[in-house]
């Protein structure tokens, strides 16, 4: 395996609470083996997106809280979509990343020499 570059110019957009459209506890495992296997091959993008129901995954119960906080102890930026946070009524249930707006999502995504959306 190739070493990546551990300050990449890469953004990954988080757009459901966990990943791909099967049971709920498959995409949970998934984006938590997702996540775990970015830190572990030291594929660390600038900055990771979260909106719509991506925005799940960072607050209180999230079974992936750990991965995503070792994301940013990793210098990976998560951004939480502000609208979407109080849509689900989540604003005070953030444990993980910046609450942002979609400017800021439009600036890492504008930025950003690839964009990865799962």
């Amino acid at each position: 395996m190739l070493n990546p570059p551990v300050d990449s110019n890469t953004v990954i957009l988080i757009t459901h609470n966990g990943m791909g459209s099967a049971d709920k506890e498959l995409q949970l495992k998934l984006i938590g083996t997702y996540l775990r296997l970015l830190l572990e091959n030291n594929y660390l993008p600038a900055v990771i997106c979260l909106y719509t129901e991506g925005v799940k995954l960072a607050v209180e119960g999230s079974p992936v809280l750990d991965q995503l906080r070792a994301l940013e102890e990793n210098n990976v930026r998560l951004i939480l979509c502000s609208t979407c946070l109080n849509y689900f009524g989540l604003i005070d249930q953030i444990r993980v990343g910046i609450t942002g707006g979609m400017n800021d999502i439009i600036e890492a995504q504008w930025r950003a020499s690839k964009v990865i959306t799962i």
